[in-house]
């Protein structure tokens, strides 16, 4: 056989994919041909790619080719794979052509690029989420998808083509463009120069039929709702009309909550919080918000679920926070825990526990596990070399010492982790160190110490990987780490630390020493559980029963993915273990870092003060949760998504529905008489209702967002083709129309109040009380739309769920928290009284006044917000603030806390 191919023809993409695949089976000579060539000799225009077989017959067209060589590899055909290719020669192509003529003969850019294509590749997307499938026919790659790849490449091998919100073509597409034959097509046919190898085969073909040209329709997407079956919508129309008699009894209430057998158990964690700082906004959705969303969607699934988290208390970073402040451990580890539980109480967070390790549960938890390894020859004791700071007079933590990554090279590498390439790192391994203290240079000495000996767990931890990973829900980043970690081979990692403050070691000859707070701190989660119920071990000794869910920013992994299965199996006492490990990326702040020291970033005590709801800030995160890739918060982008996607997008929808009911019916859901239309749009809403639980089942938080806002806007589009305002005006047939939209509406806003209430409690809350939506239909979410208003039910009263973000507000925060709150807090703090002053007139409030004043301060901050969003008087404003400073003065002295730092803008 011979293939012909060309440099810069798309066709020899897929073809050459092909062939890779099918290597070995049959001798195969492939030769590069100019485009002007011909090749195939009764062809009168040049023709490439060809396949010239041993018989002398030639395959000229490009599925035919690819098609060949899957058969040579002993590739089954199938119906699915032949729609797919179908479709891509019908549907695809023309769009994709259109795209690239765009893109590489007219030197268009962004949407006009994208435009063409954006249909299709919504269409992929879509057809890969709702199967689950990682494939285009299946589990195993096709014909399908290496016709589609080589289709695609040219144009999604640039990022800014692959829109980031299609999760799952995204990762299709990484997936075979990482693959060898693959990427050895794309460098013969591309050349290394991208698309614009393609311009001379592009130059040549005929101009593109405009799409720009289509007429533009507020209709639902037509073939979109063209692929749902007869039997789709009649099932869709039956689980509509059987309303809220198909919902089941609610779950009776627990407390405290404990595993039931026959129902699914699910256990969620977020990662502990370090207690001695307060949370940006990264680390709120890298742990708590994106675990709460879960643990929402759980309860609404009416699974049996149990949420905890709690803060990480010991450790060297403590003390040296007691330290600065001034104060004990203990009273560091109280003052902050309390920030920590205000800040998530505020972001409506719903922990069944919000714990702290500080406790004697946390102690005797973690002696017994370290007992138990200990007797089956587990740990280990050698001598350390430790760096010591002589300024300090202290051992150093691995947190506290800053260097040269030994491996990469990264400058501001800690002492136990580089955050650049993630390598773990002995502290004395550090070039140039530093004790970020003091900043002096620290020497080194030896300390005696004990060791969890990692390599005789190896085999174990394999084993259960083996069993927990396939089906599970890991994320890819987190399987990538433990297995980078095993294929380096595990190493004796040291588990105690020159410390007070930290759980005591029991063992002779150790008094003096605390477990390292990487050990321990994965306990407890344990601990805490046994602090809210004494049969805890219901929960963690029962890995049968239970499915343990844990959240985490990707740095976390090996502590709960390696270090914590790995002494729980080593304790061989049935711990419950991880079963699906949830690891997001990294939320930057604008184009950097957050960084409490200068002033950049927005932090968890700092969201509440500029006046957006939190359920804004929970919706704008949950947008940009960094999954698959790094991420960034942008002033910009929130205010655009607020005002596109929850003003004018959902929360027009949902008003616009209620208002019509309010308005043209007296407040009374109309009678609905459904149409062929209506009833189709019923299946389609119960298909993405579908596909909404099908990503959050697979934790996929901010594709399901997605889900949502297509709903409502498949919803405005309803409303503004059929036009109630003005069939109400006309004949009986369109008053009767018109009540149809109006009750079918409504009730999509109803389903859509009960799917947002995982992202949006607040706001799902306030539309499930302006429909009055009956109970059961709040707290929960089947997989089929319900009419839970039927016709007669009486709504409430109506009003806009969200207010417009405007740029010059947006603008001033921007400037705030780029740093310029860092000067105005020095300059505030160079006027502020003296520290010990301050202490000593600390007064001894009981806790009747310190109530009283807790309630005073939350009664001004209203007034303040309501004169603020009222755009009242700047003096009447600032005398309010006043008074509201001097009352949270009084609160501070009265709980004897130090006085916070007054805000305020900066004086010119």
């Amino acid at each position: 056989m011979r293939l012909f191919v060309s440099e810069g023809a798309p066709g020899s993409l897929p073809v050459l994919a092909a062939a890779g695949r099918a290597q070995g089976r049959e001798e195969l000579l492939i030769s590069t041909v100019g485009p002007e060539e011909c090749v195939v000799p009764f062809l009168t225009r040049p023709k490439v790619p060809v396949l010239q077989l041993d018989s002398g017959n030639y395959l000229f067209s490009t599925s035919a080719i690819c098609r060949y060589f899957f058969l040579l590899s002993g590739w089954e055909q199938d119906d699915l794979t032949n729609q797919w290719l179908e479709w891509e020669a019908t549907e695809l192509q023309p769009a994709l052509s259109a795209a690239l003529y765009y893109l590489v003969v007219q030197g268009k850019k962004g949407e006009d690029v994208l435009g063409p294509v954006r249909r299709a590749l919504t269409h992929i997307d879509h057809s890969l989420s709702r199967r689950s499938c990682p494939f285009l026919a299946g589990e195993t790659e096709s014909l399908a998808d290496i016709v589609l790849w080589g289709a695609l490449y040219p144009l999604l091998q640039d990022p800014a083509y692959l829109p980031e919100e299609l999760g799952a073509l995204h990762s299709w597409f990484q997936t075979l463009s990482s693959q060898e034959p693959c990427q050895r097509a794309a460098e013969t046919v591309l050349k290394q120069q991208g698309v614009l190898a393609l311009r001379p085969y592009l130059q040549k073909q005929p101009l593109p039929t405009s799409f720009e040209g289509r007429a533009v329709s507020n209709e639902p997407e037509e073939e979109e709702l063209a692929t749902l079956s007869e039997e789709e919508i009649a099932m869709a129309v039956t689980a509509w009309e059987k309303g809220l008699g198909s919902l089941p009894p609610l779950r009776p209430q627990q407390n405290p909550v404990l595993p039931v057998a026959g129902e699914r158990n699910v256990l969620i964690t977020s990662a502990l919080p370090y207690v001695n700082n307060v949370p940006h906004l990264g680390n709120i959705i890298g742990c708590v918000l994106s675990a709460d969303v879960f643990a929402r969607y759980s309860r609404l699934r009416q699974w049996n679920t149990l949420y905890l988290c709690g803060t990480d208390e010991y450790g060297t970073a403590t003390e040296t926070k007691a330290m600065e402040e001034g104060l004990t451990p203990q009273e560091i580890c109280d003052k902050y825990h309390a920030i920590h539980a205000n800040i998530y109480r505020w972001f409506n967070i719903s922990f069944d526990i919000f714990g702290r390790t500080t406790t004697p549960q946390q102690t005797k938890i973690t002696q017994d596990i370290f007992q138990r390894l200990l007797t089956r020859g587990f740990v280990f004791q050698d001598t350390v070399e430790q760096l010591r700071c002589e300024h300090c007079a202290r051992f150093l933590a691995d947190r506290f010492v800053e260097g040269v990554c030994p491996f990469c090279g990264y400058e501001e590498a800690r002492g136990d982790q580089c955050d650049k390439c993630g390598k773990l790192i002995n502290a004395i391994e550090l070039k140039k160190p530093q004790c970020k203290v003091c900043r002096s240079c620290p020497v080194v000495k030896s300390s005696q110490h004990l060791f969890l000996d990692l390599p005789k767990l190896e085999k174990r931890l394999e084993e259960w990987l083996g069993k927990t990973l396939p089906g599970s829900d890991w994320t890819p980043n987190a399987r990538f780490i433990i297995r980078s970690w095993l294929r380096d081979g595990l190493k004796p990692r040291c588990i105690t630390r020159d410390l007070k403050w930290g759980t005591p070691v029991p063992l002779e000859g150790f008094e003096d020493k605390v477990f390292y707070v990487w050990f321990d701190a994965t306990i407890g989660y344990v601990s805490i559980t046994a602090n809210y119920t004494d049969q805890w071990e219901r929960w963690w000794k029962n890995p049968e029963q239970v499915n343990l869910y844990q959240f985490m920013a990707k740095d976390n992994v090996p502590f709960h993915g390696l270090v914590f299965p790995c002494s729980a199996l080593g304790a061989e006492d049935n711990y419950t273990l991880v079963n699906h490990l949830i690891a997001t990326e990294y939320l930057n702040y604008e184009d950097g870092k957050f960084s409490k020291s200068r002033g950049v970033g927005v932090f968890g005590d700092m969201a509440q003060d500029t006046g957006i709801p939190a359920d804004i800030w929970r919706f704008y995160l949950l947008y940009i949760r960094p999954e698959g890739q790094d991420s960034a918060f942008s002033w910009t982008d929130m205010l655009l998504k607020n005002n596109s996607e929850l003003l004018n997008n959902l929360g027009n929808f949902i008003n616009r529905a209620g208002m019509f009911v309010s308005k043209f019916f007296g407040g009374c859901v109309p009678e609905m008489v459904l149409t062929p239309d209506d009833r189709r749009l019923l299946a389609h809403v119960t298909l993405e209702l579908q596909h909404y639980h099908q990503l959050l089942e697979k934790v996929r938080i901010r594709e399901a967002l997605r889900s949502i806002l297509t709903i409502s806007r498949h919803g405005n589009q309803y409303i503004q083709v059929n036009e109630p305002w003005k069939r109400i005006k006309g004949s009986e047939a369109d008053r009767q129309r018109a009540g149809t939209v109006t009750g079918l509406a409504v009730n999509i806003a109803a389903l859509l109040s009960v799917m947002l209430q995982p992202y949006m409690p607040t706001v799902s809350a306030t539309i499930q009380a302006q429909l009055q939506l009956p109970a059961p239909a709040c707290s929960i979410l089947l997989t089929n739309f319900l009419c839970t208003l039927p016709a007669g039910h009486q709504i409430g009263t109506v009003s806009p769920l969200f207010q417009k973000l405007e740029n010059d507000q947006i603008e001033s925060l921007r400037q705030r928290f780029g740093g310029g709150q860092l000067e105005e807090s020095l300059e505030l703090k160079a006027k502020a009284p003296p520290k010990p002053a301050v202490v000593e007139a600390m007064a001894t409030a009981g806790p009747q006044q310190i109530q009283v004043l807790t309630d005073e301060v939350t009664k001004q901050g209203n007034i303040v917000r309501e004169l603020k969003a009222q755009k009242a008087d700047k003096n009447q404003v600032a005398a309010e603030v006043a008074k509201l400073l001097d009352l949270k003065k009084q609160l501070a002295l009265a709980e004897g806390k130090p006085l916070e730092t007054p805000k305020g803008k900066k004086k010119k």
